[in-house]
């Protein structure tokens, strides 16, 4: 079906109700800042948070890329979608009725809608008709598997819906097309119905004589179904087809009930089996979830880290090479954020091989929580890995052993951490030869710096750009440290232009000052208050920033000058920083341009172009404010 036309108050009520924390946070790992959150920007190759999102304001902006908007313009341009796809994706999210201006277009999404109403209904229809035949006699050897070998109390079998499909042919298809008259065809676009191969509209069922375990999605709605088998057939394990409800890639079993305890105990527990979950559910350990039997999607991820506010996971997946190679994959999904410290990840295997299921058949939930507690972080555990099983006395072993350390070390943007590392490995590889282990170290250190030099991306700021903004936010910073009575000017003069800090060391020092004010301290009506030591003992504890600000905390005879004529710095310093974001802006809109083509989009077209003018005009407006004109040192107030 063509996107409709939508009606605008759809459009209004979508954007009212679409939480910009809430679009973004699906896409880009958020921390909580102030009042704001950050994080890494998805739209270009962002190395440090540059990327803001304001719930106040329901808008993003990044400080490196220029790119902002609300919630509609993130899914636009990060999916490339059109207007009218995002608005009725939203709609659909946030149960927002669609109105649209064609009559036959509103009919036929309002029966889409009633569609997948109805695919709920089976479904959930479904997930009874189980649980009631588990407790049949046709279903005495299910639930005997699950009392006597999983162990399994009658209150857990009944929170997770555990059920029986019977061993027939065509029991459920009976159930749900004979009995209750639902559709055929849209039984089996719901994933419980087969049909028979060169025997027109005949089906069987996809489930028989299995354990069934429902999935649900988020608001609690079973989407689909894992069946264990309970003999020989194969699979062992067989899960619901992949439908409009069910997209494996995009829902944990048992993240609806696993929330509220992850964002209580603030860490979420990654394991392989439903099995595994539910012993541990059972158990009282609640913050558990597993992925739908395939490798863990960074989708996936960023939905736990939605809870975690440390954004931390553990990920508990089995001590063999299959669990070992899962936890490998997955990793690869969200190495990149544990590299930049957005994910603290943490990789458990029990001791003793065994899964969770097993382990707690033996051993206490206590137990469990004390492996949970002294689980490794995941570079730890990658370096055992690389080490495990080689003989480092062997030429060829040890050399691949390194450059697998090195690699992983090359990635670590932070220098404390990779000098840690470094130090760490080359006591490992030299097995207890201190005389080889500072060799090591000063080769491991080489051979890092070279794999962080390779291929290093280039930055979206220009070098005149970056010492622009560089020396305006040095201007701005100084003298709201050392002139208070300038400090209030200042911030009213970000606000009216809706500027932050940008260059990551001035938004550190930035971010101490507003911790400040949300602890109390009168930053900006107190002029008694001693701002640069409350700072200086902030930011001790961070010596690497310290040393890239520290001369701000002097004041040279340039600096002196500039306090005398603080309008005048203010006006050129916001006029400045505003206009590096108008070039990258305008180099954005550039960009956009050259790629579309106008003979088939003139519109859209026309559309880039008259933004590229703006630009221009904005940016010829602020270099004038950046003057200081001979009238202006005359009008100005000399303050102190």
């Amino acid at each position: 079906m063509d996107i409709p036309r939508l009606h605008p108050d759809t459009i209004e009520q979508v954007r009212q109700r679409a939480d910009i924390v809430d679009v973004v946070s699906e896409h880009v790992v958020l921390r909580k800042l102030g009042k704001d959150f950050t994080g890494l920007c998805p739209f270009h190759d962002d190395k440090t948070p540059s990327f803001t999102v304001s719930p106040s304001k329901q808008f993003y902006y990044c400080f490196s890329c220029g790119a902002g908007g609300n919630a509609i313009k993130f899914l636009m341009e990060l999916g490339k979608h059109s207007f009218s796809e995002v608005v009725l994706d939203l709609a659909k999210r946030y149960q927002v009725s669609v109105q649209t201006l064609e009559p036959a277009q509103r009919q036929e999404l309002q029966r889409q809608i009633s569609v997948r109403e109805q695919l709920h209904e089976i479904l959930a229809l479904t997930a009874r008709f189980f649980e009631h035949a588990l407790n049949q006699p046709q279903g005495k050897a299910a639930l005997a598997y699950l009392t006597e070998q999983r162990k399994l109390t009658a209150t857990t079998i009944q929170q997770f819906q555990l059920g029986y499909a019977p061993a027939g042919w065509e029991t459920l298809f009976g159930y749900l097309v004979e009995q209750k008259h639902y559709p055929v065809a849209l039984v089996e676009r719901a994933g419980l119905i087969v049909p028979r191969k060169g025997a027109t509209g005949s089906y069987y069922d996809r489930f028989r004589d299995r354990l069934m375990i429902p999935i649900h999605d988020l608001q609690g709605r079973v989407v689909g179904f894992g069946g264990r088998s309970l003999g020989d057939e194969q699979p062992k394990y067989l899960n619901s087809p992949e439908t409009e409800l069910f997209d494996k890639g995009n829902i944990l079993f048992a993240l609806d009930k696993a929330r509220a305890a992850i964002a209580k105990q603030d860490q979420a527990v990654v394991v392989e089996g439903y099995f595994d979950v539910i012993a541990l559910h059972s158990a009282g350990i609640t913050n558990v979830v597993a992925s739908m039997g395939t490798a863990l999607s960074l989708a996936q991820v960023r939905q736990l880290l939605r809870y975690t506010e440390s954004k931390r996971i553990v990920f508990n997946f089995d001590a063999d090479r299959a669990g070992t190679q899962a936890a490998e994959r997955a990793i690869g999904e969200v190495a990149a954020l544990a590299y930049q410290g957005e994910v603290q990840l943490r990789i458990l295997n029990i001791p003793t091989g065994k899964d969770p299921d097993e382990f707690l058949q033996t051993n206490t939930p206590a137990d469990y929580q004390q492996l949970l507690d002294d689980s490794p972080l995941w570079l730890d555990w990658q370096i055992q890995q690389a080490i495990a099983g080689q003989d480092l006395n062997q030429a060829d072993q040890f050399q691949h052993t390194v450059q697998i350390v090195v690699k992983l070390l090359g990635n670590l943007p932070n220098s404390m951490l990779r000098t840690h590392y470094i130090q760490k490995c080359a006591e490992l590889l030299s097995q207890g030869n201190s005389r080889l282990m500072r060799q090591l170290e000063d080769n491991l250190r080489l051979q890092v710096r070279g794999e962080r030099w390779h291929g290093r991306s280039q930055k979206w700021q220009t070098s005149s750009e970056r010492d622009l903004l560089e020396e305006s936010e040095a201007q701005l910073l100084r003298l709201y440290l050392h002139k208070p009575l300038h400090r209030a000017a200042i911030v009213e003069a970000l606000e009216a232009r809706d500027l932050e800090f940008s260059l990551s060391h001035h938004r550190f020092l930035w971010r101490q000052t507003l911790a400040l004010k949300e602890e109390g301290f009168d930053v900006e009506a107190d002029p008694s208050l001693d701002l640069l030591t409350l700072l200086q003992d902030r930011c001790t504890d961070f010596p690497s920033d310290m040393s890239k600000i520290y001369a701000l905390f002097q004041l040279d005879e340039t600096g002196d000058i500039n306090v005398l004529r603080s309008a005048l710095v203010i006006r050129a310093a916001v006029a400045s920083m505003e206009k590096v974001m108008c070039e990258k802006r305008r180099r954005h809109f550039i960009s956009l341009w050259e790629k579309t083509d106008c003979a088939t989009a003139p519109d859209l077209g026309h559309f880039y172009q008259k933004k590229i003018r703006a630009e221009d005009q904005r940016i010829q407006d602020l270099d004038r404010e950046r003057q200081t004109t001979f009238e202006d040192l005359v009008q100005a107030p000399v303050i102190s």
